[in-house]
C-alpha cells in the first residue's frame, strides 16, 4: 500500500510541527495541571468506592443532614472522612479548571488566538460543574451502579478534552488542519475511537456486576453475571489490538510520521498493561488495589488516544494554505 508524500508548506517540510514556536511555560503548565487533576479525581473517586466510603456522607450537597462536613460517628469509621475528602479534591479540580479558562481566555485576548479555542478551554469546567451534579445523583440514588457509570464515563470525556486542550493550545499555528496519513489510516483512527469508548462503557458494566459497590453494607448492582461481561468486555479489548495493529501497520507502510507511529505504540502498550491488570484483577479476584490501578489505566488509556489520533494531522500557519488544494488541508479550516 502505498501514497503520496504530505505537501510542504512555506519551506517547512510536512509533519515537521507548527510553524509558530511553542506554547509559553505559563501557558502549559496550568494546562497540564489541569489535565493532572482530571485523571487524579478518577483515582481519589474510585479509592472511594473501593474502600466502600461511597455513601460516607450519606446526603448531597450536605455530608450529612444539617452539616456539609462530616459529623464524628464511631460506626462510620474513615468512610465520612475518605468521601468528604473526594469532596474537597472537586473544588481542587474546579481551580484548575478554572485556571485553565483564564489562560485560554488571555491567549485569545492579549495572544491574538482564534475564539473558538474558548469552547475548549471552557469545557474541564463546565464537565466540573456536571459532574458534582451527577455525583450528587449518584448519592441520592443509592450509588446506584448506572449513575456511577455515567460518572465515572463523564470523567473519561473530561481526560479526553482536557488532552485535547493541551495539545491544541501547544500546536501554536491557527490554520486548516491538514491529514498527515493515508485516508486508510484516519478510517481506522475512528473505528479505534469508537472501540475505546466501547471497551470503557464495558468495563462499566464489569464493574457494575462486580463486588465493589461502594457500600458494602446495602450494595446496588446490575445483577449480570460477572463471568459473562467479562468475557464480552476482553473479548471486545481484543478487537481493539487486532485493530490497533492494522492500524500501527498501514502507518508503517504508508510512511506517516514517527510521532504518529510513536503515539500508536504508546497506545498499544497501555491497552496490554491494561489487559494484563484486567486479567490479574479477575483471576485474583478483583482486589480493590488492582481495579484502582485498572481505573488509572483507563485514564491513561483516554489520554494516549486522545494524543495519537491528535497526532494524525497538523495544523497549518493561517497564511500558509493559499494555493493548497482542497484535499491537502481537509475540510475543515477552523
Amino acid at each position: 500500500m502505498t501514497s503520496s508524500p504530505p505537501l510542504a508548506t512555506a519551506g517547512r517540510p510536512a509533519g515537521t510541527g507548527p510553524a509558530r514556536s511553542a506554547a509559553p511555560r505559563w501557558v502549559v503548565v496550568p494546562l497540564v495541571v489541569n489535565l493532572v487533576a482530571q485523571v487524579g479525581i478518577v483515582v481519589t473517586g474510585g479509592a472511594v468506592r473501593l474502600t466502600g466510603s461511597g455513601l460516607g456522607c450519606p446526603t448531597w450537597p450536605h455530608c450529612v443532614a444539617g452539616s456539609y462536613t462530616p459529623v464524628y460517628n464511631p460506626e462510620m469509621g474513615l468512610h465520612d472522612d475518605i468521601e468528604f475528602a473526594n469532596r474537597l479534591l472537586t473544588f481542587v479540580v474546579g481551580l484548575a479548571a478554572v485556571t485553565a479558562l483564564v489562560v485560554v481566555a488571555r491567549l485569545v485576548l492579549t495572544d491574538r488566538r482564534p475564539a473558538t479555542l474558548l469552547p475548549l478551554g471552557a469545557a474541564p469546567l463546565v464537565g466540573v460543574v456536571l459532574q458534582a451534579a451527577i455525583g450528587g445523583v449518584t448519592v441520592l440514588t443509592q450509588l446506584h451502579p448506572a449513575t456511577v457509570a455515567v460518572h465515572f464515563l463523564v470523567s473519561m470525556g473530561l481526560v479526553a478534552a482536557s488532552t485535547a486542550l493541551l495539545l491544541r493550545v501547544r500546536e501554536g499555528a491557527d490554520g486548516p488542519r491538514r491529514p498527515l496519513v493515508a485516508p486508510a489510516a484516519r478510517r481506522l483512527a475512528g473505528v479505534l475511537v469508537g472501540l475505546v469508548a466501547l471497551v470503557l462503557a464495558l468495563g462499566t458494566v464489569v464493574t457494575g456486576s462486580g463486588p465493589h459497590s461502594g457500600d458494602a453494607e446495602h450494595p446496588a448492582r446490575l445483577g449480570f453475571d460477572t463471568a459473562v461481561v467479562s468475557r464480552v468486555h476482553g473479548d471486545a479489548v481484543v478487537v481493539l489490538v487486532l485493530v490497533l495493529v492494522a492500524l500501527l501497520v498501514v502507518l508503517a507502510r504508508t510512511g506517516a510520521p514517527a510521532r504518529a507511529r510513536r503515539r500508536g505504540l504508546v497506545v498499544l502498550g497501555v491497552v496490554l498493561g491494561q489487559g494484563v491488570v484486567g486479567w490479574v484483577q479477575y483471576l485474583t479476584g478483583l482486589p480493590e488495589l488492582l481495579v484502582g490501578l485498572h481505573m488509572l489505566g483507563a485514564a491513561l488509556l483516554v489520554v494516549a488516544t486522545t494524543a495519537f489520533v491528535l497526532g494524525l494531522r497538523e495544523r497549518l500557519p493561517e497564511d500558509a494554505a493559499a494555493g493548497l488544494p482542497p484535499a491537502a488541508v481537509g475540510a475543515d479550516a477552523r
